[in-house]
């Protein structure tokens, strides 16, 4: 095994062609993923007939390499301006935003991309490791456990929430479930809440929806606000590479909620159908949760950076696990990457354990390398990047909102979006003047039709039943304990609020 392994490393890094290849794989992958609205999906899509004809292993490392360096550069845009650049993105916005108004975006990009990089590595390295016990761990998994997997995640929403809006998170989250229903019902099959709107029949674009919550209300509040991002000037910053390096530093600071949240990110992307978006916002709720001082987040802690950025780009090595050796996708992205990968002549199933071990190495060894160039680019030229946040609204705020409007437009193609991006972005700007959470609602748009899907299979197949399977009664444990600990803080920061009252 060790010596496929390391003939795998050998063979492709004196490929001129190939390592030529991976270069502009994470050349295209890096601008993609800072565009809003792109996403890796459309950018293999278009990339397919480019690799039509040529070598399988040049072929696929170009597309996998390109598809997973869209996390690192993701988050550029959802920290620099509020602005995220897909689904994935949306949780590192929470605390990247808040961060870059401080006049401290280059120590978040710093972490940011350095937690990529490291979330990817590790994700390559549980994908390697993996390899001998997938069957079991892969297939363990029913309809039962995808539903309560959502549960626990949308039950994150009280720590997402933070202080003493627990109950509006919650309120705010179950608004996201309800709209996730819009659409053609899983079950049935008939199109539900859509009216006469053939658009709806695919449910809310998830692309426009996090756009409009966050991107746009935070655009007109720095445009009635005047001034730039950044709450302090450049000078009082004292921006500069040492300000990054910081950044980086942060990641070996916090190395054991890194690896953590990489571990659990790439274990989250092994599970077909959960997907990114809720490998992210589910380590962002663990780093809450686990946090000695939760009341920092939302506010600008660089935890709520590393959690998301690492499980993002860890997810990717994950979600490969099944797309290869069972022929299930593990997201969406791995499903276009897979019907590119049957165009090049690889065959996903049980025969990439025997006959194509040394492709697989060759594509572990491909989201190492990959991730290690993207954070080497990213680190050079990130500081120009974030001098932006300092440039006066007046300026930013119609190219951003430019931005957000082809994002929106280009996610689907569908112009439709751009009325559902005006809809949503007057309840994103009405919740961010009430300041009633936003974050919840993403969550609750991405979980609630896995939660919807997964229930009804398993009470198909189970009836009630299917709370007694037994690693659906781990999970329900888990989820019981994750609302006892916010219940328990709350009333714990009740107490401590009455006690200081009366010292007084």
């Amino acid at each position: 095994m060790f010596e496929v392994m390391f003939s795998a490393l050998w063979a492709m890094l004196t490929s001129p062609s190939i390592m030529g290849l991976m270069l502009v794989g994470v050349f295209i992958g890096l601008i993609v993923g800072v565009t809003p609205g792109i996403g890796g999906r459309l950018s293999i899509a278009l990339a397919i007939p480019f690799v039509f004809g040529m070598d399988k292993v040049a072929g696929a490392v170009f597309l996998l390499t390109m598809h997973a360096v869209n996390g690192t550069s993701g988050q550029i845009s959802s920290i620099m301006f509020g602005v995220p650049g897909d689904g994935d993105d949306a949780a590192t916005t929470i605390d990247g935003y808040p961060m870059a108004k401080k006049g401290e975006a280059g120590r978040a990009l710093g972490a940011s991309i350095t937690a990529s990089g490291f979330g990817g590595i590790v994700g390559a390295c549980v994908f390697a490791f993996m390899i001998p016990v997938l069957e079991p761990v892969v297939l363990s998994f029913s309809p039962a456990e995808f539903f309560l997997l959502a549960i626990l995640g949308i039950t994150f929403i009280a720590f997402l929430s933070g202080g003493d809006n627990i109950f509006r998170g919650i309120i705010v989250g179950l608004f996201g479930m309800i709209l996730a229903t819009i659409g053609m019902d899983p079950t049935s099959g008939v199109a539900r809440y859509s009216g006469e709107f053939l658009f709806l029949w695919d449910g809310l674009s998830l692309v426009t929806a996090v756009l409009a919550i966050f991107a746009v209300p935070e655009m007109i509040a720095l445009g009635s606000r005047g001034g730039s991002i950044a709450a302090v000037s450049s000078t009082q910053a004292r921006f500069s590479f040492r300000q990054i390096f910081e950044g980086v530093m942060e990641v070996p600071r916090h190395w054991w909620l890194a690896l953590r949240t990489s571990i659990i990110g790439a274990l989250i992307g092994m599970v077909p159908g959960l997907g990114g978006s809720a490998a992210a916002w589910m380590c962002y709720g663990h780093a809450v949760q686990t946090s000695k001082t939760p009341e920092r987040f939302g506010k600008g802690a660089v935890e709520g950076v590393i959690a998301p950025e690492t499980a993002s780009n860890a997810k990717e090595g994950g979600s490969l696990l099944p797309t290869l050796f069972f022929g299930i996708p593990g997201s969406s992205g791995m499903a276009v990457l897979m019907g590119a990968f049957l165009i090049l002549g690889i065959q996903p199933g049980p025969a990439m354990l025997t006959e194509n071990l040394p492709l697989v190495w060759t594509l572990i060894w491909a989201l190492v390398v990959g991730n290690l160039i993207a954070i080497c680019f990213l680190l050079f030229v990130v500081r120009w990047a974030a001098m932006l946040t300092f440039i006066n609204g007046a300026v930013i705020v119609p190219f951003i909102l430019m931005l957000v409007v082809i994002g929106a437009y280009v996610s689907e193609g569908r112009w439709e979006n751009l009325v559902i991006l005006v809809l949503l972005s007057i309840i994103g700007y009405g919740l961010l003047k009430a300041d009633w959470p936003r974050a919840p609602f993403v969550i609750g748009l991405v979980l609630g039709k896995i939660a919807e899907e997964s229930l009804n299979k398993a009470l198909g197949l189970w009836g009630m039943g299917f709370f007694l399977r037994p690693i659906s009664l781990v999970l329900i444990g888990l989820i019981a304990l994750t609302i006892g600990i916010a219940v328990w803080r709350q009333v714990k920061r009740a107490r401590r609020s009455a006690a200081r009252e009366i010292a007084a």
